[in-house]
């Protein structure tokens, strides 16, 4: 349960730029929703007088700007991020490419460590083992529901982030 609410929580985290962002764009919001609730009204007034097609071209229109807005954000985060890296030393611009499989790759092979340990001490130890459960029991005093929601939390910070952009 702990490793449920640990990896909600970096999925949370994660999104915390998009919350602050949402802050610094309020006025361009009203703005939006000024905008909007005029687009209501002349849609209303357009559906009041039979006009249904116009109001589907311009939804498709309303939609491709939206997209097209979407697209120069994340192109001017990146030539932001471009621009970063031009100054920093080459081992820095290496390494920001490796941090999330870098991440990935120590928890799975900690993963597969831990569990191969706890496999060859059953094996060792054939006494342990009488039934599932005490394998059930044994697993999870070596690799625990606190263990489990460290990694859920920080894999659903580090790639959690990811869907946040998505539609």
């Amino acid at each position: 349960m702990l490793s449920l609410f640990s990896t909600l929580g970096g999925l949370l985290i994660s999104g915390l730029p998009k919350l602050l962002e949402f802050f610094q764009n309020k006025a361009d919001q009203a703005h939006e929703l000024r905008l909007a609730a005029l687009q209501n009204e002349r849609e209303l007034a357009m559906a009041a007088q039979g006009f249904a097609a116009q109001l589907k071209i311009e939804e498709v229109r309303t939609d491709q700007v939206a997209m097209e807005t979407d697209a120069r954000m994340t192109e001017a985060a990146l030539e932001h991020d471009a621009k970063v890296l031009e100054k920093a030393s080459t081992w820095v611009s290496s390494y920001v490419g490796t941090v999330r499989p870098t991440v990935t790759y120590i928890f799975v092979i900690e993963l597969v460590l831990i569990n191969f340990c706890m496999v060859w001490y059953m094996f060792e130890n054939p006494g342990l083992i009488q039934n599932i459960d005490d394998v059930i029991k044994y697993s999870d005093l070596i690799f625990g529901s606190d263990e489990m929601a460290m990694l859920g939390g920080i894999i659903g910070f580090w790639f959690g982030s990811r869907q946040w952009s998505k539609k």
